[in-house]
């Protein structure tokens, strides 16, 4: 499942289950290519976990409390607590296996 994650709505959708938090924006193509990995692959691979988008410059208190210095930038939360971050495009691969680590 996608969803699209805000300031008022970020702490309780990462607080369940396995979320992987996609920072990006709308001009950053590489943020495009990233979106694609997660929404055609990475979906398929881990059918229970969230992708939760979170656009920066709609929301840039939250790019300030995670340290986003560049985008696209992944954030792997379960239950709550980060379990692995990546910074620029990532493989389908290396989210799924820090996703079920």
């Amino acid at each position: 499942m996608t969803v699209d994650a805000n300031e008022s709505t970020f702490d309780d959708i990462v607080s369940k289950g396995t979320v992987i938090v996609d920072f990006w924006a709308t001009w950053c193509g590489p943020c495009k290519m990233q979106g694609v990995i997660l929404d055609e692959k990475v979906a398929a691979l881990l059918p229970d976990a969230t992708i939760a988008k979170v656009d920066v410059d709609a929301n840039p208190a939250l790019a300030a409390r995670f340290s986003i210095m560049s985008i696209p930038a992944l954030r792997i939360f379960k239950n709550g607590e980060i379990v692995a971050s990546f910074d620029g495009v990532t493989k389908p691969d290396e989210i799924v296996a820090a996703a079920n680590a």
